[in-house]
């Protein structure tokens, strides 16, 4: 049994001498709820609480600033290793636009994310 997703079935039309964009082929598999067989196991990283309150936008979304260590900004990430997941936060000065701390963790708690400042 073949199973093709929309990057084998463009390839095969493009072969067939059929000209069409790639994101058409995936657009139409969409429309017709195809899809290929998806590798490796989904991993859900992110569970949302919509009843817990968010924190505030203390910048209304507006990353600049006129000097060094005016505005810092964090944020943290994880990355697939052969060990298994790792976190990292990091915290960014928005003048220089370079990382002034880091941490990286195996585990998600709060002071992982507090040791990058």
């Amino acid at each position: 049994m073949q199973v093709y997703g929309a990057d084998k079935v463009w390839k095969q039309m493009n072969r067939e001498g059929v000209v069409i964009a790639r994101c058409t082929v995936e657009r139409l598999m969409k429309h017709l709820g195809l899809q290929g067989v998806r590798r490796g196991k989904v991993v859900r990283t992110t569970i949302s609480d919509m009843k817990a309150p968010y924190p505030l936008d203390r910048v209304n979304r507006v990353f600049k600033a006129e000097r060094p260590n005016q505005l810092w900004v964090s944020d943290f990430t994880y990355v697939s290793t052969w060990q298994g997941w790792l976190y990292v936060a990091f915290v960014i000065d928005v003048y220089a636009r370079r990382i002034v701390g880091w941490r990286v963790s195996t585990s998600m708690h709060t002071a992982f994310v507090l040791d990058a400042l």
